[in-house]
């Protein structure tokens, strides 16, 4: 009996070792490892993340925009208006967050910038510097044709874009350069304007031409003599003056003596107001003065009365400003603010109402942020092929370019008006546009200071 017992205890310590044996597989040491296994899980997300790579940060690029003003010489007043409206162009596109092209990459624009003092010489040596040493992306003009003229050079030797603006000569864009773009409309159309006023004012009229002896202005001249004879008027006087002629009493005298009844030329400032202060000293019977540039700025009335009905050609006037609607009955695509809201900016920025010059030194540069973004790129080939290919109308006027290559560059889209300072009922000088009709604010003051 008691074998039994011990052949069961056996048996049953056999059977218990069995057990725990089968029952250990489930608690090896390996298997607490296989959820624990992070290869699996995280292949999911690397898989994800190459699907949808993280977004760049968009780069920003500045592009060097290069001139020279004249901050002092004959150039001066006029060329800082200039300057004045590109750097408020060049301040508010900044601070709007610049241009952004397709690929993201956001442009900004910085200006280098030095006084040429009204010299052509000088203005080929600091434009050499400008592209050399300052590495300017772009080019804007000096004001003025004859500063233009030599800068031009420089430009296309180089084989950079200059936009340029104060330069109405036609010849800087008959030489065979392709790198100008014009905006001021072409010194041969000028007068164009104002003869057409005097045809049906006073086709009798007798002209003298009476102007700086510079590039622009003897341009202006030489261009409308053509316009006068097959309008059959009789060109009394052709006289030609130094840029810095200060004395024009002998000139006076020979524009009393010649006969003329109407007076067109001038120049530019200085000259222009003292040849405007001169005619009114010697009251020598003119029904109607026109000068080029000097009645265009906003401090000519401080001549006072010598300034009363004295005109000019303006490449832009508030009171004939363009718009969207203009612009549409046109065909033609608007860009920019409006002239209301350009003027009220000039206004807070700088204190006076804007001048034409303002206005061109604006335009300057939205016609260069309008190509960039036509061409989405600053590469310089496709900003010059956008150029080329423009054709639209800011609040300054239409803006399109000869690509022939006997005029490539010229301007063939922008108009002039003529304006005339004239006094309001409270006997304030006021600017008024008189031409072309479909624009004037006011009749032309004809013979105001006839005997």
């Amino acid at each position: 009996m008691k074998g039994k017992i011990v052949k069961l205890l056996t048996l049953l310590m056999v059977a218990s070792l069995f057990l725990a044996a089968c029952g250990g597989g489930a608690t090896e040491a390996p298997a607490p490892a296989e959820p624990a296994e992070p290869a699996a899980p995280a292949e999911p997300a690397e898989t994800e993340a190459s699907e949808e790579p993280a977004q760049p940060a968009m780069e920003e690029q500045t592009v060097v925009i290069g001139f020279t003003s004249s901050l002092t010489g004959s150039q001066e007043v006029s060329s800082k208006r200039q300057v004045n409206g590109f750097n408020l162009w060049m301040e508010q596109v900044n601070e709007a967050g610049g241009v952004t092209l397709s690929d993201g990459t956001v442009v900004k624009f910085e200006a280098h910038t030095y006084d040429d003092e009204s010299n052509a010489e000088r203005v080929q040596e600091l434009y050499t510097r400008l592209i050399t040493e300052d590495n300017a992306d772009f080019l804007i003009s000096p004001y003025s044709s004859g500063l233009t003229s030599a800068a031009s050079i420089v430009a296309e030797q180089n084989g950079k874009v200059m936009i340029t603006t104060g330069a109405a000569d036609d010849d800087t864009y008959k030489t065979g350069n392709t790198s100008l773009f014009q905006l001021y409309t072409p010194a041969s159309l000028y007068m164009s304007s104002t003869v057409d006023m005097l045809k049906e004012l006073d086709p009798e009229a007798k002209i003298a031409l009476v102007h700086e002896s510079d590039k622009f202005s003897t341009s202006v001249a030489e261009g409308i003599k053509p316009y006068l004879e097959a309008n059959n008027f009789e060109i009394v006087l052709e006289e030609g003056y130094a840029s810095d002629t200060a004395d024009f009493g002998p000139i006076v005298n020979k524009i009393s003596g010649s006969g003329a009844t109407v007076l067109l030329g001038g120049g530019h400032y200085n000259d222009g107001t003292a040849l405007a202060r001169a005619i009114y000293d010697r009251n020598i019977g003119l029904k109607f003065v026109y000068l080029l540039v000097a009645p265009a700025d906003t401090k000519f009335p401080e001549l006072g009365d010598a300034a009363l009905g004295v005109a000019t050609s303006s490449q832009w006037e508030l009171a004939a400003t363009h718009n969207e609607a203009e612009a549409s009955n046109l065909g033609v695509e608007w860009f920019g603010p409006s002239g209301e809201e350009f003027a009220t900016a000039y206004e807070a920025a700088y204190g006076d109402p804007p001048t034409y010059h303002v206005a061109g030194g604006y335009a300057a540069g939205l016609v260069l942020q309008k190509a960039i973004i036509d061409a989405d790129s600053v590469d310089p080939e496709a900003v010059k092929a956008a150029l080329n290919a423009m054709d639209i109308m800011t609040f300054y006027g239409g803006t399109k370019f000869d690509t022939s290559e006997e005029a490539h560059g010229l301007q063939i889209a922008h108009k002039m008006v003529v304006a005339q300072w004239q006094k309001n009922e409270a006997g304030e000088f006021e600017r008024v546009i008189i031409a072309p009709a479909d624009v004037a604010t006011a009749d032309p003051l004809y013979a105001p200071s006839a005997p």
